[in-house]
Parts: structure tokens; sequence; C-alpha cells
């Protein structure tokens, strides 16, 4: 059977035709959020119809190959290689599929912070930025780090980045919870084994079609000098801005720009998705309660623990999917975990318990 007639492409070719002449519009890019939107829905069609062809593409190739090994010819290698190229296209499209929330396709923005634990838990919440940064550059999206707050000595006491590309939160909501990490310290001279904690939490960017009603009476706003790099202007203005909303405590802000204007509508930007967030939390709070499989976000029930000592391997506690190659992981390949918790998260199927436990 063709593949378009599984895929519909000719539906999705039609669509991104139509993006298109939006694109060529003179007046397109006069309205930066709604351009920007219909940028990304081209990227997401041209992904959808890209991945259409690959499946016509490796089909016929596979079909060519057991030809040639029905007639005798050495080629299961290739097989090997054109099936596993295969699975590849089909994870992607899976993932594609299971991204069916209300906001999966909104950007990111995401938050960490270290456990109890001084040095060593900030220097693991640095890490766990380091490796969602790199993740973000494997998928090309666009990474801003809008709050940064250095740790004493090493690592960093919290930090706050936007995430800019297709199925950003959908994609991240999987990290949400908290880390634990298993190490030999490298700041403890005895050598001894340590566990580190960091939460790490992650909300849908609101854009200005969904209405958030933000009383200024309910604010404080305040600013102050960045207390990060940034050259000297940053460093000796009172440029940055910190937002608290009095009824939900919520607090917000951002240093990284030189405006302090810039900031403040950074900020603003920031505190209007957690309201939102804050809303569907209260509305989901209640169904939550009969989720006994769901882990509270607070110290000592993590969604994933990350051993380096005595042995390597990572274990997400959801799907009990467990991955030896800790370095790929910490290098930003978390996608094999963003996909078990997809289907989790779907279907409440787990990889399996033959993985074996991880040690407290």
């Amino acid at each position: 059977m063709p593949c378009g007639g599984i895929f519909d492409s000719a539906a999705k070719q039609s669509e991104l035709n139509k993006t298109e002449k939006l694109i060529s519009e003179p007046d397109f890019w006069n309205q930066p959020e709604k351009s920007q939107k219909v940028m990304q829905d081209r990227k997401r069609l041209e992904e959808a119809i890209g991945h259409d062809s690959s499946i016509a593409s490796l089909t016929s190739d596979l079909d060519t190959l057991f030809e040639l090994a029905h007639e005798g010819e050495k080629v299961q290698p290739d097989i090997e290689r054109a099936l596993k190229s295969f699975e590849s296209v089909l994870t992607e499209l899976e993932d594609a599929m299971l991204l069916s929330g209300e906001n999966d396709a909104r950007d990111a923005i995401v938050t960490i912070h270290p456990g109890a634990g001084g040095t060593e838990s900030q220097d693991w919440a640095e890490m766990l930025l380091r490796m969602y940064l790199r993740w973000a550059e494997r998928h090309e999206m666009k990474v801003n780090v809008t709050d940064r707050l250095e740790g004493e000595g090493a690592g960093i006491k919290s930090a706050t980045f936007e995430v800019n590309g297709a199925n950003a939160f959908g994609l991240l909501q999987s990290e949400i919870g908290v880390h634990r990490l298993v190490r030999i310290s490298p700041f403890d001279s005895a050598a001894r084994r340590h566990t580190s904690f960091a939460s790490v939490f992650v909300y849908p960017q609101i854009d200005d079609e969904i209405k958030i009603d933000i009383k200024l009476d309910d604010l404080r706003i305040d600013t102050f000098r960045s207390g990060g790099a940034g050259g000297q202007h940053v460093n000796m203005t009172d440029s940055a801005v910190r937002i608290t909303h009095f009824p939900t405590g919520i607090v917000v802000q951002c240093q990284n720009e030189r405006s302090q204007h810039k900031n403040r509508d950074t900020a603003m930007k920031q505190l209007r998705s957690r309201l939102y967030e804050f809303e569907l939390e209260k509305k989901r709070e209640e169904s939550r309660k009969t989720e006994a499989s769901k882990l509270e976000i607070n110290f000592g029930s993590q969604i994933r623990s990350y051993v380096l000592a005595p042995y390597r391997m990572i274990k997400d506690h959801r799907t009990k999917l467990a991955i030896g190659d800790v370095d790929r992981v910490l290098e930003g390949d978390i996608d094999p975990m963003v996909h078990a918790w997809l289907v989790w998260r779907k279907t409440g199927k787990t990889v399996g318990d033959d993985n074996g436990d991880l040690p407290e």
C-alpha cells in the first residue's frame, strides 16, 4: 500500500502550501509571535512529510533487500541497518502521535533548583542544566537562559531557561520532578559516595491568545543589580527584575538583558505561563489524588536516579527504563527516556522490572 494512503501526505502538503503562502505575505513579520507560530507549524509539517517520505523509501529498500535475500544474496547486514533506520523513524512518528496534550506543541519554560546538600546538589543542578541545553541543541531548538544564580564554590542555586521548538513542552514534561544523583563526590577529600537531589519544573509558554488576568495591585516589582556574568552595564545598573504575585506566592525574575524594560517583559511572560499552569494544576489536583503511580514532587520521591558509583546506570522509576550509557544521557541524549515516558503517560505501560533496582 502506498505510504501516502496511510499517512495522508497529500493533505499535509496542502497544509504546508497554505503555510508557505502566509509566509510570503508582505506583512507576515509584523506580528512576531504569530509569525513564530506559523514557522513552527511549517517545521512540523516539513518533518511529517519527511517522515512519510522516509517510510516509503525504507519500505521500498526492504522489499528489494528481502527479494535479494530470497535469491540467495548475502544482504543481512544491509537488512539490519534498514530495519534500525525504520525503527528510528517509527519511534519519531509514535512520539508525534503521543504528543496530543492541550499544550504539548508549545514552547517550554524550565526551572532547576538544587536540593539540600550545598555544593553537591548545586553542582548536580548545573549538570542537569547542561544536559538539557545539550538536548535542545541536538534537536535544533532555540534556548534563552533568562535567569541563572551561581552557587557558592560550584554549580548553581537556580536556573530558568526558555526552550523554543516543536513540541518542546510536550517532550520536556517527562523531566518534571526530582532527579537523584549517586556518585563519588569530587568535593570530598575522603572520596566518599554522596547522594544529591535537584528538582526540575516545566511550564508551557503562553502566548497572547490565552488571556490571563493579572492585576497590578497583586504584584510587587523589584529591581536589582544582576549577580551573574553579563558585562559592566548589566552588573552596575538595576536592570534585573523580580516580580512577586501575592495571591499565589509565585516569584519570577529575569536578569539576562541589559534593558530593565526587556527583563520586565520576559518576567511578565513567565508569570503568565506560571499562573496558567497554576490554574491547570488546581483542576488536575483532584484526579491526581487517585493516581497512586504518580509521585509527588518532593525530595525523597525521585522520578529518576543517575548512579555513577559503585556502578553506572540511569533508571527512570516511572517507566522502569534503565540505561547503562550514563555519559551519553548526560551529554543530552534523553530521547529514549522521553519516549518511554510518553508511552507510559498514554498507556500506563512500563519497560519492565527486569533491569534491576538501584541502591538507596
